[in-house]
């Protein structure tokens, strides 16, 4: 991504706040745009829906609507561990094909919402062009070291989208 491509997103992700909410996985900080969060909720019952991908781990009943639940550690190839009582799902909105999806996101703990400038920010290192990182908005330095901010719009492409319901 160019710096001016990086501005842009960082700019839309954070016009009105400039606030990310911070999580972990694998002992690696990572945030969201806090105007992407909708919620988060404890780990509920999520019931497995066949023939999906293995990062898609099912569905959830959030007052009485049905969610595609992701767990974002299988999303990024780290390997699954056991849910603990730290294990919480983010429900995010994302932008596609012209309309917005509610889609839960395990993590494994949720940290703070953590205000990060756009000075802060700065674009993800380049790692050849074999592997794409559009998904990741900037690397955010905070006190506590570095974030990997997501661009969570791009962590699911419309494939990934198009799969979050059921192949018949």
């Amino acid at each position: 991504m160019n710096t001016s491509a990086l501005d842009k997103a960082i700019a839309e992700t954070t016009k009105e706040t400039g606030k990310y909410l911070t999580f972990t996985l694998a002992d690696e900080g990572y945030g969201i745009g806090i105007l992407k969060v909708k919620e988060i909720i404890g780990m509920i019952t999520i019931t497995p829906v066949p023939r999906t991908p293995d990062f898609v781990k099912g569905v959830i009943n959030l007052r009485g609507k049905v969610l595609p639940v992701i767990d974002l550690r299988l999303k990024f190839n780290m390997g699954e561990i056991p849910y603990t009582e730290r294990t919480c799902i983010i429900v995010v909105e994302i932008d596609a094909n012209d309309e917005t999806v509610p889609v839960g996101i395990v993590v494994d703990s949720v940290s703070e919402v953590q205000g990060i400038s756009p000075d802060d920010i700065e674009a993800p290192p380049a790692f050849g062009s074999r592997l794409t990182t559009d998904y990741i908005l900037g690397m955010g330095k905070t006190d506590t070291g570095v974030k990997i901010l997501l661009n969570i719009d791009k962590v699911l492409d419309q494939a990934d989208i198009s799969k979050l319901t059921p192949q018949t």
